[in-house]
């Protein structure tokens, strides 16, 4: 099967290595990227591939298979808005949005076509979120009234190092990393969500640097515990000083997300935390028990409330994204042969980045916001 590329970056890059490693017919015929030179000079193995200079140059090029979209995030809705009238499968990048006028026309662009979408949310279907489900979905626990979630980001100065930084290309943190966990708990919980609140904090990465200062060139990089002026083992891209005066994003945030039912959910997520201090887990209460877990451990413990009992499960992945990727990658071949249809639907792409754009918007007005959503296809997550 043939593949089409628009804008071969570091992560869809990584993940059709994962799709041609299940199922190896899959190959790159075409990528469309403005960076196409450079992006040859780095990747010698991409040869025989067509390059073009623009989306509609690769759409009217080679019959292709699926196409992936893998830009930065500010061109997703609009690059997206030009594969869905072909009817292609789509491979999107989150958020799939990164402000809601963008989400406003993807929603109608979607309407109108009939392309099958998947959208790059992992967590939803690894391992440990499937064995989380299984439970939750048993009725072992009863009905899940609370849910207390975090996230905990030891990576966290790739927001801070690199044209993450760039606020106007992120959106914020919310659509950086809560897209990823408000899905994955509003799948858990088969609930619609109706309203959220939220609140933003700039403690840490803000100073008085210069503008555009490179770690290399600053006279503290040998003492700063953030330096990456001497680290090999991150990529050349983490070269910005991350207390300059043009460094951009909060680094903690949190929300509140009541969901139809009238249960409530907590979150809360940090980036200035390091090494051991990292944590993305959660815990799901029912009356009868509870059931929490966390991705870096790769532990689920269901710990019930009238009976002195704990079980613990072990969960085993190794593959990106705790194994989330694998099971993506596989979905996307399966569509593409038209056997399947997507696990990680558009529609749950849509509710994800309106959550998060509702959570930035009522941080920034210290209100709380309505989260008005109707699934646009019926194999969304959540029903109508």
């Amino acid at each position: 099967m043939k593949l089409g590329v628009i804008g071969y970056g570091v992560r869809i890059s990584h993940f059709i290595e994962e799709i041609i490693r299940q199922e190896p017919s899959c190959r790159i015929a075409a990528i469309a990227d403005t960076r196409h030179n450079k992006v040859r000079e780095e990747h010698p193995e991409l040869h025989d591939v067509a390059w073009y200079g623009s989306v509609e140059e690769l759409l009217n090029g080679p019959k292709l298979d699926g196409i992936l979209i893998g830009t930065r995030c500010s061109l997703h809705t609009e690059l997206a808005l030009k594969v869905l009238p072909t009817g292609l499968p789509l491979f999107l990048e989150k958020p799939v949005s990164t402000n809601l006028e963008d989400l406003e026309r993807l929603k109608e662009g979607f309407r109108q076509s009939s392309s099958q979408v998947v959208v790059s949310f992992p967590l939803r279907v690894t391992t440990i979120v499937d064995k989380v489900k299984e439970i939750v979905d048993s009725g072992q626990l009863g009905t899940i009234e609370h849910v207390q979630a975090v996230n905990n980001v030891p990576y966290g100065g790739v927001y801070y190092h690199n044209w993450y930084r760039d606020e106007a290309e992120t959106g914020g943190l919310f659509l950086q990393k809560a897209t990823h966990d408000f899905d994955y708990i509003t799948y858990l919980l088969n609930n619609q969500p109706e309203s959220i609140c939220a609140m933003t904090s700039k403690q840490i990465f803000k100073g008085t640097k210069p503008a555009g200062l490179l770690c290399v060139d600053c006279e503290e990089n040998r003492t700063c515990p953030e330096s990456t002026a001497f680290r090999e083992d991150l990529p050349d891209t983490w070269k910005y000083c991350c207390f300059a005066e043009d460094t951009g994003n909060e680094d903690s945030g949190s929300a509140l997300i009541r969901y139809k039912t009238g249960m409530h959910v907590s979150y809360t997520q940090n980036f200035f935390v390091r090494n051991q201090a990292g944590a993305r887990s959660a815990r799901l209460m029912g009356f009868k028990g509870t059931v929490e877990f966390d991705f870096y451990t790769k532990q689920v413990k269901v710990m019930m409330h009238h009976e002195d009992t704990v079980k613990t499960y072990d969960i085993v992945s190794t593959d990106g994204h705790f194994g989330g990727d694998t099971v993506l990658a596989r979905n996307f071949i399966e569509v593409m042969r038209g056997q399947a249809e997507s696990i990680s639907t558009l529609d749950d792409g849509i509710l994800s980045a309106l959550m998060c754009l509702k959570a930035k918007q009522s941080a920034e007005t210290g209100t709380f916001q309505t989260i008005d959503w109707t699934p646009l296809r019926t194999n969304a997550s959540i029903s109508r």
